[in-house]
């Protein structure tokens, strides 16, 4: 793919909203864009930015011999219950219901779904 037919907008400045440097780096170079406060799309340039820094991740994880696991975003609120941090955190948790009206979270944090995987499956 020739560079004049990929899809990367540029900026010659940086919004004035974008205080911190790396902020302003990551929006000059037409890697992401920002949707609303804290939410970003990744742009073609940004995603390859992404993955390069995923694969060196994931192969100095293999050369320390650890494994990867993939937890997920939405989460039953039982698992926060039983840690006590339901009550803790409920004013700041994202809750929704299913079809069924059962209450899902979605985990800002993954300390509950690991330590309900460890309880579950170390023996």
């Amino acid at each position: 793919m020739r560079w004049s037919d990929t899809f990367i907008p540029t900026l010659k400045e940086a919004p004035a909203e974008a205080e911190i440097v790396s902020h302003q780096l990551l929006l000059r170079a037409g890697l992401v864009r920002k949707l609303a406060g804290g939410l970003y799309t990744f742009l073609p340039a940004g995603i390859r930015v992404l993955r390069k820094i995923e694969q060196i991740v994931r192969e100095e994880m293999n050369r320390a011999g650890a494994l990867e696991v993939l937890m997920p975003a939405v989460q039953p609120p039982e698992i926060w219950r039983a840690s006590g941090r339901y009550e803790e955190a409920a004013g700041v948790l994202f809750k929704v219901s299913d079809s069924k009206d059962r209450e899902w979270l979605l985990g800002p944090t993954h300390e509950e779904v690991v330590t309900t995987m460890a309880a579950n499956e170390i023996n």
